[in-house]
């Protein structure tokens, strides 16, 4: 029973109880539903509605074939175990079920191959739609995924494509910057930047931020920039070559959690005074000592995102296709202070 029309609906809502709660016919129920024209665009909007409110679904599970709907959504990502994507999972899972979904997550594992594979597999089983972090740069192309006309909304990383896609991204420019500037108000004026593998977008898209900031505030010398993927090692080397000379570095930015934790490994080990800043935010980054200055991108509200507009487009929003930034938060803590003077770096590994 609703307030609304006082119509007195079953445990699963029909097309008739949709009708009646809209005040339509039947008949115009089936022609949104169906994605059929001949419907005004505010009635259309009001159907919806009371269908997202309600949640309706065909019962018919034959019926629901023939029509192109399972009521399933497909989500890959690069890394299942990674917590950044553990956070946008279960963003897009909490979406999904809003919406009476059922959410097929999968790994790609970064690799374009795999990442074909597994959407082919995923439009084979009819998946209404996909929300994917795309391992390259090239859009889907595989003819089967293609032909499917699935929409698809992209994740964290944008692809080039001769037509707009749906994308969500974060604001990796501005992230970076608020960590560079974070710094230099405290005084630093030599920073590196260890960055992860320049193979990835967000990767090159953070480093471009730091070269930029670098220039934009005229700080002394060369951007000073390692690129990943690192280990305690390269980054040892790295800091090895910066703290070198007259004028070493007093401060470092590492670009995700896969470089943040070797880092914080090599700065421990050698027992530094260097400054740090780390994008993105990570498990015990306010226990240790000092707690990590962190840039917080928000996982979850970019799965959220991501999600929301996929299911725009499942309801019939036919629009054109639009990129979302989502802003990043600086969290500061202790790590991006000058450090007391101490002792000069030195390689404990050696003693």
């Amino acid at each position: 029973m609703t307030e609304e029309s006082g119509h007195r609906t079953t445990s699963r809502p029909t097309m008739a109880d949709i009708a009646a709660e809209a005040h339509v016919s039947v008949k115009t129920v089936s022609r949104v539903v169906n994605h059929e024209p001949g419907v005004r665009a505010d009635t259309a909007e009001r159907v919806r509605a009371v269908i997202e409110r309600v949640g309706f679904r065909r019962g018919d599970s034959a019926t629901t074939l023939r029509q192109g709907r399972t009521f399933t959504i497909g989500l890959v990502v690069e890394d299942l175990a990674d917590p950044f994507y553990s956070h946008i999972s279960a963003a897009v899972e909490r979406e999904a079920r809003i919406h009476r979904y059922l959410l097929v997550t999968a790994s790609a594992e970064g690799s374009p191959t795999r990442e074909r594979s597994v959407l082919k597999g995923l439009v084979a089983r009819r998946v209404d739609g996909l929300v994917v972090v795309p391992a390259g740069e090239t859009p889907l192309a595989d003819p089967a995924v293609t032909a499917s006309r699935t929409p698809v909304v992209y994740l964290d990383r944008p692809v080039r494509s001769e037509t707009p896609v749906d994308t969500v991204l974060s604001d990796n420019l501005g992230g970076i910057r608020s960590a560079v500037e974070h710094l230099v108000a405290h005084g630093h004026r030599r920073i590196g930047f260890l960055g992860d593998s320049a193979d990835v977008w967000t990767a090159r898209q953070r480093r471009e931020g730091f070269m930029t900031t670098h220039r934009d505030l005229r700080l002394a010398g060369s951007p000073l920039v390692a690129m990943g993927p690192h280990t305690p090692e390269t980054v040892r080397t790295a800091l090895t070559k910066w703290t070198a000379g007259p004028e070493p570095v007093t401060a470092v930015i590492t670009g995700n959690t896969r470089v943040t934790i070797p880092a914080l490994t090599s700065l421990h080990d050698w027992a530094t005074q260097l400054s740090f800043v780390a994008y993105d935010d990570f498990e015990l980054s306010d226990v240790v000592e000092p707690p990590v200055t962190v840039v917080h991108q928000d996982p979850a509200a970019l799965g959220q995102k991501a999600a929301q507009q996929l299911f725009a487009r499942l309801l019939g929003d036919e629009g054109p296709a639009q990129t979302f930034v989502l802003p990043t938060r600086l969290i500061v803590r202790a790590s991006g202070a000058p450090r007391r003077p101490g002792r000069e770096m030195r390689d404990v590994s050696a003693s």
